[in-house]
């Protein structure tokens, strides 16, 4: 199935480093989306939750500047509930940005407040997000930090953070149209089937 530029049903996975590029090449992808066709539209879904003062201005500051470049573009903001979004919101003229997978699995193994989930539920909550993006009806951008490429943490609870981010990445990938790694504001394709385009 597919539309003047792009495929309906496309998924792609932005991955980079910090202030790497990801969230506005997202965003860039949702523009081509939405000039493609007056009927289309484009939703993100924010994972991040203010744990402190500073998070808490990051956040309003990327929704302020978010508003400016890309006004069209409505937010839902979700926690551990992804893929229950991704199901409710899948619609063919519609483009789901997330952003970002890693404060998502923050929110699941180690959130800020309150208690995370054991392996067993873990495994079940990235079952059911990978069911979802098989069945979504609609094209998909999801956001990603890719923070294995440095030295092995030290301590057990992160190494076992960075593994379980890494095997997300990889489950991720292989359903993925299109891979994109962001190096200093830089596309580097890693992966493209077929993706939107600019009309």
């Amino acid at each position: 199935m597919s539309t003047a530029g792009g495929l309906t049903t496309a998924l792609e996975l932005i991955l980079g480093g910090a202030r790497s590029g990801k969230s506005s090449l997202a965003e860039t992808r949702a523009g081509a989306w939405l000039a493609q066709d007056p009927q289309h539209t484009a939703t993100l879904i924010a994972t991040a939750t203010a744990a402190d003062d500073e998070m808490a201005e990051r956040i309003g500051r990327h929704q302020a500047d978010r508003a400016t470049r890309i006004a069209a573009m409505a937010t839902l903001e979700v926690q551990r509930d992804l893929p229950e979004a991704l199901n409710d919101h899948t619609d063919p003229k519609r483009l789901l940005v997330v952003d970002c997978l890693t404060l998502w699995l923050t929110q699941c193994l180690t959130p800020f407040t309150g208690s995370g989930m054991d392996v067993t539920e873990w495994r079940a909550r990235q079952s059911f997000l990978l069911q979802s993006l098989q069945a979504r009806r609609g094209p998909v951008v999801l956001v990603s930090n890719e923070i294995g490429l440095g030295v092995l943490p030290m301590g057990r609870e992160t190494r076992a953070f960075v593994d379980a981010l890494g095997m997300l990445h990889q489950q991720i990938a292989h359903l993925c149209t299109r891979v994109t790694l962001m190096v200093a504001g830089c596309e580097v394709t890693v992966k493209d089937e077929r993706w939107i385009r600019p009309a």
